[in-house]
């Protein structure tokens, strides 16, 4: 499951990027389709994610920070693709995605089982 997890939340950045700059691009059609399969990929990301949590369910606190890390990663990806497409300014969330996306990747890769950074 931590593969499907994985992949969905490499898919759902490069969707993100797809989507803005088709946005900056004047491709409507083009940057609504990405957006409408971003959407698409975050049930792929809860499903993955919520299947983990169940598994890692007797880690402790560390796991519900992780969920809600997760989800403002979510939050700032939508906000960015929302704002991005309305021209209005998008820098807050962008930063926030960065911080968010570090805490999450070094949460879920570090400290819980099955990561791959040293602990």
């Amino acid at each position: 499951m931590s593969h499907l997890h994985i992949t969905s939340w490499v898919i759902a950045f490069v969707l993100v990027g797809l989507a803005t700059t088709f946005t900056r691009s004047g491709n409507e059609k083009a940057a609504k389709i990405s957006h409408m399969i971003l959407r698409a990929d975050y049930l792929l990301i809860l499903y993955s994610g919520g299947s983990l949590f169940a598994s890692y369910a007797t880690y402790g606190p560390l796991i519900i920070i992780k969920v809600l890390v997760g989800l403002w990663v979510i939050a700032a990806m939508e906000m960015i693709t929302i704002k991005f497409k309305k021209k209005k300014p998008v820098g807050v969330w962008w930063a926030q995605l960065l911080i968010a996306a570090i805490i999450a990747i070094v949460l879920g890769f570090g400290f819980l089982p099955m990561g791959i950074l040293p602990a």
